[in-house]
């Protein structure tokens, strides 16, 4: 099962002197986006308990606060107390807060969940307690692994309705994560999931890819602590009219799940290409977070800058084309990821269907599609395709279609293939809606789904 047992101790956990007097080779991770685990002569600095209780050299980041290394003797002595806690329940309690496994380490991994409860004790331990309870059904099914029986559809589909990605790693280790929230299709996503598969689907996601990503990591460079992300927010195309409930929801999901079960992950936000209405939001909502999370979160609207500072947190290898850096662009990323085996290029359209819609798509020579069309729509439609120019050529004739099952946010949608056989390139092929309801009814949004295969 993911998350597997966590009988065993942690890696590098310490004995009572090593507590006392620090642990040789234990190496502290920046803090900072920008910090470095390095002195000014370029060696590495020593961790040690020593020096989390020491006072003599307080730091005034608010980013190294709660951070080892960087502890009052008070917080040292909620630290042990927590540590000794999570050994002595041990079974799922200490699985909960070993989620990305021990590996992670256990000074960085319990100071993620104490900073995430500001070391208050009994409040970590609920915390703990309810991240159990929160992941508990997910674990009997381990996380769901496979992403498309999680979504009911594939993951690719779900990508192009809301665009989110790891292109590769900052400079500080941490994992980097782009989310485009600013073209997040709600209508589309209705059509090919429901609330219960995102919540599945980010299950996966976190416990399936994030996780491995975080591990195969510190496996390379053992030295690496800092489980964490830099985060970018693409606002660009955002629009009040897109803060619908229905989207508020998709976003709710998955950030209720990270916040219990998966504390302190943030390492930096750049929130960019934000509206102006945005942005003059975001002037309230600062003054209602404490220090050390705002300082962790940066709203830039201009492109040149956020790109700058892009290049001062990662490397430019590491950053998509499309974000001003040299690595591949976030489409093609998501397409070389996402695209079912054997597929070598997908096309998604949502069609509004009043009395009649349609979607035309070129198949190229040497190629053939298959065509799927999803929808929770209960109205009923013909779905026939034809070639585009001349209409009596006919590769699939009318098939009725209609949703068949619950209308409610975790129902899931109804999908049919149309292609029993796949139509062979070069083709012009147009895709026809036609509602049984009336010329003057809407009949609903379907989306469709074309894979291209290589010919046989």
């Amino acid at each position: 099962m993911n998350g597997g047992s966590t009988s065993a101790s942690p890696p590098g956990q310490w004995t009572a002197d090593e507590l006392m007097h620090g642990k040789a080779g234990d190496v502290s991770p920046p803090t900072s986006p920008n910090g470095s685990a390095t002195t000014s002569g370029g060696q590495k600095k020593r961790f040690s308990m020593k020096a989390m209780r020491s006072p003599a050299k307080k730091s005034t980041d608010p980013l190294d606060w709660g951070m080892p290394g960087h502890l009052t003797k008070e917080e040292v002595d909620v630290f042990m107390k927590f540590r000794d806690e999570v050994e002595k329940r041990g079974g799922e309690f200490k699985s909960t807060v070993y989620s990305f496994s021990l590996i992670e380490g256990e000074a960085y991994c319990l100071t993620r969940w104490l900073r995430a409860r500001k070391f208050v004790y009994d409040d970590v331990i609920a915390m703990v307690e309810e991240a159990t309870e929160v992941r508990a059904d997910a674990r009997k099914h381990e996380f769901y692994p496979d992403p498309v029986s999680a979504l009911g559809c594939g993951p690719s589909l779900f990508m192009h309705c809301y665009p989110q990605l790891y292109p590769g790693k900052a400079k500080n280790g941490c994992p980097i994560f782009i989310s485009k929230p600013g073209v997040l299709n709600t209508d589309a996503m209705e059509c090919i999931t429901s609330l219960d598969g995102i919540l599945k689907f980010h299950w996966h996601v976190m416990m399936h890819d994030y996780k491995q990503r975080l591990m195969e990591h510190k496996k390379a460079h053992p030295d690496f602590c800092n489980f964490q992300t830099v985060t970018v927010i693409d606002l660009e195309h955002l629009s009040t009219s897109q803060l619908s409930k229905r989207a508020l929801s998709i976003v709710k999901t998955q950030t209720a799940i990270d916040s219990v079960c998966f504390p302190e992950t943030m390492n930096r936000t750049l929130v960019i290409n934000a509206p102006r209405f945005f942005s003059m939001t975001w002037g309230i909502i600062k003054g209602w977070i404490d220090p050390r999370t705002a300082s962790k979160i940066e709203l830039i609207s201009s492109r040149k800058t956020w790109e700058a500072r892009l290049r001062e947190l990662c490397d430019e290898d590491e950053i998509p084309s499309d974000y001003g850096g040299k690595g591949p662009a976030t489409t093609s990323a998501l397409e070389k990821e996402y695209a079912p085996e054997g597929v070598l290029q997908e096309h998604f359209q949502l069609v509004h269907v009043g009395s009649s819609g349609h979607y035309n798509v070129a198949v190229p020579a040497g190629s053939e599609m298959e065509v799927t069309v999803w929808s929770r729509s209960v109205n009923e439609v013909i779905v026939s395709i034809v070639d585009e120019n001349v209409k009596s050529k006919v590769f699939v004739g009318g098939v009725t279609f209609t949703h068949t099952g619950g209308t409610g946010d975790n129902d899931k949608p109804s999908s049919l293939l149309l292609t029993k056989e796949r139509i062979v390139g070069p083709a012009k092929t147009k895709i026809k809606f036609e509602s049984k309801a009336g010329r003057f009814s809407s009949a609903g949004n379907y989306f469709v789904s074309c894979s291209m295969f290589e010919k046989k």
